[in-house]
């Protein structure tokens, strides 16, 4: 009798239990398993403790994001998070549902046209159905030339001066979208709420003195004058040190010598600091080359001349050679990135110096196992930028063209080209004038903002393309022929513009920091991706906010089926029934996984790898559209090449989920499984 009391008490425990858990999640979006209702607050939104709009209540910062837990009528009982902790009641009119994570963040007007968005879809679609390149290039003149426009379409425009996601984090998010085609390009109409942007342009304004009132010993109030922050630069080294770099590390500490000098004569101590890391190659290949990475001096520690020389005066090259011409360039860069306190600089910069090619993400000999674009993607989201001086000796095993082509594509900066500079024959006297032009170019802009001096528009440069991914070397290298002093020059020319350009924007984005925003207006509104006179460069980068817990199981799935891959590149047949018997495992819904989905017609995403939180968008990635029929056509090298970009993207969702400075956390407090951050929808299987 006892232990049938027991058994039904714990059973009612338990129901009491489930059902008390089942209130305090979220609740479901409609017919999704997974995935919880979320909605934006829009500007002056207020969050009540009743659903009654008179009980106490609190403002809420504009574009929050919100689970709903209930809902009563029009009142929504709202949480910052997925755990069970609510905030309050909100009117569900203050609110924008949002379906998907779906984002867009627009890019630096430095090279783009700056983005028009129009009040009525109809005004935006019959410009692209008809492809009126003439009267859309009207409208844009006028409306940016502050000129009235009678009947108006577009009720509003991207600023001037360029908002940085990483730095101040902001939603445009998409609630509709639609392809279409301008000219012979594929391009999307999209439809975005809430833009948290200035309708018009950005009054930029050099920071003032601010007054900080106080309370004195004897309780009176009195104001104290506090300096604003001012504009720094950090330029973090990353240079070679294996046995040929030696005349190179002597030419690199004669070079910030200059600069150390010409920064304390005009005043700018600690306003340019300066950091350094030396790389070498794998150390378990080759042990008598001591490290594989060696940070001497850190930004902070660079404030200084006496402390930083103290510190790299110790760096010699080593004393034997790596296992080939290649080393591992980006353990250096990413050693860079990750062991750098860059919070206080509003300038970053990494600057690269080698003369040989990297290893990439697929050499047994690197480290980090990321790919350029991975690397170049990762600086990207910290807000720094990487410079590449590469020393090109005359020497065919360094398959110099190769390397090139990676060092472009890492120093690609998204509207303003790379930042690459190749030094022919190894010159020592062209690479240190080159290091000194380039540093000192950067002090002068920190003076100049220092000064008062407002950025003015550089004569652009188009957009660069990255390179495509180099073959493996199977042909001949030729030798590099010697440049002339003109075409040094001329590429010395080429990249003080675009180190011009990049200081502009830098600068422009820390005034507008400083000067501060005027709140956003609220409104749907509708834009095209691209420009519309040049479609092949896009205005905006497409992103999907994911959380934290789902880019760690994205990682886990895409693990998952790497590992089967490689596997697979033997035993094709078996490789495809496992991916099913995964997908089983995997999916929320087995039963689906297990009916007769065809694996001659199927896909990844077909059998269940898509997971909720990247469906539904309008832009699909190759491993999610892997044909399992064509898996089994391709040859050993393709499905090599495919498993090297997947792991690749596999190690840059480690890389950004350890990143915890990135993340943001809604309604504050630390990083979580629920923080955010907007993954780019390139690097999405």
């Amino acid at each position: 009798m006892n232990s049938l009391f027991l058994r039904l008490f714990f059973t009612s425990l338990l129901l009491i239990t489930a059902n008390a858990w089942a209130l305090d999640k979220p609740l479901l979006m409609d017919g999704k398993r997974t995935l919880f209702k979320r909605v934006l607050s829009i500007p002056e939104a207020r969050l009540y403790s009743q659903p009654d709009g008179q009980s106490s209540s609190e403002d809420v910062i504009p574009f929050s994001v919100f689970y709903v837990y209930q809902q009563q009528g029009n009142w929504l009982k709202i949480g910052h998070d997925s755990f069970g902790k609510t905030s309050g009641w909100i009117s569900e009119d203050q609110t924008i549902v949002w379906n998907q994570a779906l984002t867009v963040s627009f890019k630096d007007p430095q090279d783009t046209q700056r983005v028009l968005m129009f009040g009525e879809k109809s005004s935006l679609q019959k410009m692209v159905d008809e492809n009126d390149q003439e009267a859309y290039a009207s409208l844009y003149q006028k409306l940016v030339n502050d000129e009235h426009v009678e009947n108006n379409p577009v009720i509003a425009i991207q600023p001037e001066a360029h908002v940085d996601i990483h730095n101040n984090f902001y939603l445009v998010p998409i609630k509709q979208h639609e392809d279409v085609y301008l000219g012979n390009e594929q391009a999307r109409l999209l439809q975005i709420a809430s833009v948290p942007l200035s309708d018009g342009k950005v009054q930029v304004q050099v920071p003032e003195v601010e007054v900080t009132p106080s309370v004195d010993q004897q309780g009176q109030e009195t104001v104290v004058e506090t300096a604003p922050r001012q504009y720094r630069s950090g330029i973090h080294f990353v240079i070679d040190s294996t046995v040929s770099m030696g005349p190179y590390i002597d030419r690199t500490r004669e070079a910030v010598r200059k600069v150390y000098g010409s920064i304390t004569r005009q005043g700018l101590d600690n306003q340019v600091n300066f950091g350094l890391t030396a790389f070498r190659d794998n150390v378990e290949q080759v042990p008598e080359l001591d490290y594989l990475t060696r940070t001497f001096v850190n930004l902070e520690q660079g404030a200084d001349s006496a402390e930083f020389f103290s510190r790299v005066n110790t760096l010699e090259p080593s004393s034997v050679s790596s296992r080939d011409y290649r080393e591992d360039a980006y353990a250096g860069i990413k050693a860079a990135i990750e062991n750098t306190n860059w919070e206080n600089f509003d300038a970053r910069y990494v600057v690269l110096i080698t003369d040989a090619g990297p290893r990439e993400s697929h050499d047994s000999l690197g480290s980090t196992r990321l790919s350029a674009k991975a690397l170049q993607q990762l600086a990207y989201d910290k807000g720094i930028s990487i410079w590449v001086l590469h020393l090109r000796f005359d020497s065919p095993a360094a398959d110099h063209d190769r390397a090139e082509k990676l060092y472009k594509k890492i120093s690609l900066y998204p509207g303003i080209g790379d930042f690459y500079y190749g030094v022919e024959l190894g010159k020592v006297d062209e690479f240190g004038n080159v290091l000194e032009v380039l540093a000192n170019q950067i002090t002068q802009q920190v003076l100049a903002t220092i000064n008062g001096v407002l950025p003015i528009p550089i004569p652009g440069l188009p957009e660069q393309e990255t390179a495509p991914e180099p073959e493996p070397q199977s042909q001949p290298v030729a030798t590099p022929q010697p440049k002339t002093e003109k075409a040094e020059e001329t590429q010395l020319a080429s990249l003080q513009t675009r180190v011009a350009k990049l200081g502009n924007a830098l600068r422009m984005r820390y005034l507008q920091k400083e000067a501060g925003e005027p709140l956003p207006k609220v409104f749907d509104a509708w834009m095209v991706d691209r420009d519309f006179n040049d479609p092949l460069k896009s205005l905006v980068d497409v992103r999907v906010l994911l959380t934290r817990d789902q880019l760690s199981d994205l990682k886990s799935v895409m693990q998952q089926v790497l590992e089967l891959a490689e596997e697979g590149v033997l035993t094709p047949s078996g490789f495809l029934n496992d991916l099913k018997s995964l997908a089983a495992s995997v999916s929320r819904d087995p039963a689906s996984v297990a009916g007769n989905i065809s694996i001659e017609d199927g896909n990844l995403a077909d059998l269940g790898y898509m997971r909720e939180y990247i469906d539904d968008l309008p832009y699909t990635g190759e491993v999610m559209n892997l044909s399992l029929a064509s898996w089994e056509e391709w040859s050993a090298k393709e499905q090599i090449e495919f498993m090297h970009r997947l792991e690749s993207k596999i190690n840059y969702y480690q890389a950004l989920h350890d990143h915890t400075d990135l993340w943001v956390t809604p309604g504050g407090g630390p990083v979580n499984g629920n923080s955010m951050f907007p993954v780019v929808l390139d690097l999405l299987p």
